[in-house]
């Protein structure tokens, strides 16, 4: 859950989110450390009143400032592909989720139970009641089990829309015609916040994704009761 004057990222509720802020971590690193050699060179340079000959023309030189950043981009290269390979990663999940975007709410249907289906609209500001959070609060949560593979398919209606949670590590567009995926583990109960991530009209702003991670016999509770409610 983000948090006023928040200058980081979310902390990670799932294994591919740890990863991708380890990734981030190490590239802002690497950033780091060539900006201040950088600017260390350039102060050096105007500062010194001596000069070097050889500065202009030299073939040590051409080497030094060819080979270190490409073995830098290398590096991030190479964990940003093992980050996106894991991004696209599906096995076996243990739970698939259907997630419709509509104008201007989400519908989920549970597609391993059969009349399983809901539609989840934002909590308006008069209806919210304390430790609610305004324009982050839906009328119902997409529950799930805590360290499970879930699957989520995402499509839409209508327009253009985006499934995201950042503390998940997740975005994905919603398309109308086309059904995108993606897969996720939480690694421990709580309530996850998201939204819309592309803009869809007038109310864009107003379709919260709440996901609730529960531990499974609670999930497996929740799931009797919603289907005796619509049934």
């Amino acid at each position: 859950m983000a948090h006023p004057s928040q200058l980081g990222f979310q902390d990670a509720a799932s294994p591919l989110m740890e990863e991708l802020l380890h990734f981030h971590d190490h590239a802002l690193m690497i950033v780091f450390l060539i900006s201040a050699f950088v600017l260390y060179i350039i102060v050096a340079m105007i500062t010194s009143k001596l000069t070097d000959k050889l500065i202009l023309d030299s073939q040590e030189i051409e080497v030094i400032w060819t080979v270190l950043p490409a073995m830098g981009s290398s590096q991030i290269a190479i964990l940003s592909l093992r980050i996106l390979y894991l991004m696209d990663e599906i096995n076996d999940p243990h739970l698939t989720i259907k997630a419709m975007g509509h104008q201007w709410y989400w519908s989920y249907e549970y597609t391993d139970y059969q009349d399983l289906g809901f539609d989840s609209y934002m909590v308006p500001t008069q209806d919210l009641t304390p430790g609610q959070f305004r324009l982050l609060e839906a009328d119902h949560r997409m529950v799930i089990p805590v360290e499970s593979p879930i699957r989520v398919l995402i499509s839409a209606e209508d327009v253009l829309h985006s499934w995201a949670v950042p503390s998940l590590g997740v975005k994905v567009d919603a398309i109308p015609g086309r059904l995108n995926q993606t897969t996720f583990i939480v690694n421990r109960p709580g309530i996850l916040y998201g939204q819309c991530s592309e803009i869809c009209g007038a109310n864009h702003s107003f379709m919260p994704i709440v996901i609730e991670a529960v531990p499974l016999p609670h999930f497996e509770n929740w799931t009797s009761l919603m289907m005796a409610e619509y049934t």
